[in-house]
């Protein structure tokens, strides 16, 4: 069967570019008997001439004709690919597939997202929410690249970066009983419509931390999925929520809400970025774990700006 090789579009490109096989060989890194001998192997193969002698000079035939043309479409094509190809060996290019656990850290995703896409014109991005297995099982099942979530596990293969800090509180309306208070003890919350998001109650830190080991639940547990919608539940005194401290300052000078401590102590979580350690080094997904360390929510609390400060001291 006839092959055209990348070779015989290179050679005709060559010629028709510097003008005769002595110089196309020249440029090609071949010597001139060589160079005649493919052009010959070429014509033999397929058949029909590539080249009429006219005088010192030559002239296509129709199919050299063709094949020219063709060169010129598709070599550039190949340069690209191969630059395309080298850029995804270097790490330059592809696309970076992020799994959300964390679903109040969307606001704070979008403020790392903007400056890395202009960064990283060659590299596509995609958020995705639901997995089959959990946010590990998509990260070992490479549904995914990286995974955003406060609860990383420790499994063989997989690394977890901080990325920021934060403190968990509960949200309630400004008419609320518990507005002026420092803190409020789980006990509290008995009489309490909680809203959460549909996330599983052991995953949810005001369950996991606060209401379960002092053994309360609250009078009902209301689900929502946007936190537009459950602040203003919470602020129209619907119910309350477990939000972390800077969502709930960005959303405060707009809705009628504001946090309590959820105990003494509070609920300190960090948020981690979790990515298969043999994708560490690839360059775009190094780059988002170093730019995410760097950009912190819009508003956080002040104890979290105070624990950076003494942190840096």
């Amino acid at each position: 069967m006839n092959r055209l090789e990348r070779i015989h579009l290179n050679l005709l490109r060559e010629v028709e570019r510097r003008g005769s096989l002595t110089a196309a060989a020249k440029s090609l890194g071949l010597t001139q008997s060589a160079l005649s001998h493919t052009v010959k192997r070429m014509e033999q193969q397929f058949g029909t001439e590539i080249w009429r002698r006219q005088g010192r000079g030559l002239r296509l035939t129709p199919a050299g004709a063709y094949l020219l043309s063709l060169a010129h479409r598709v070599l550039p094509q190949l340069d690209h690919a191969e630059q395309v190809v080298d850029q995804f060996a270097r790490g330059e290019r592809g696309t970076l597939r992020i799994g959300m656990e964390c679903h109040p850290c969307y606001r704070w995703l979008l403020q790392v997202v903007e400056p890395y896409l202009r960064a990283w014109p060659d590299v596509d991005l995609d958020v995705r929410q639901k997995f089959q297995f959990g946010g590990v099982g998509a990260l070992f099942g490479q549904e995914i690249d990286m995974l955003v979530t406060p609860d990383p596990l420790k499994r063989r293969g997989l690394q977890f970066e901080p990325v920021f800090d934060y403190e968990q509180v509960l949200v309630v309306s400004r008419e609320h009983a518990f507005a002026t208070r420092v803190y409020v003890d789980p006990i509290e919350l008995e009489a309490e419509t909680l809203i959460t998001y549909p996330v599983e109650i052991e995953r949810l830190d005001v369950y996991s931390q606060f209401l379960l080991p002092a053994g309360v639940m609250p009078r009902r547990h209301k689900v929502i999925e946007t936190t537009d919608i459950m602040l203003q539940m919470v602020a129209c005194g619907r119910g309350v929520a477990a939000l972390p401290a800077w969502l709930v300052a960005e959303y405060r000078e707009k809705i009628s809400v504001v946090p309590v401590r959820l105990g003494s102590r509070g609920i300190r979580k960090q948020i981690f970025l979790g990515v298969r350690a043999a994708d560490k080094k690839i360059a775009f997904i190094a780059d988002f774990i170093r730019l995410a360390a760097t950009t912190q929510p819009s508003h956080s609390s002040p104890t979290d700006r105070r624990r950076r400060a003494v942190s840096k001291r």
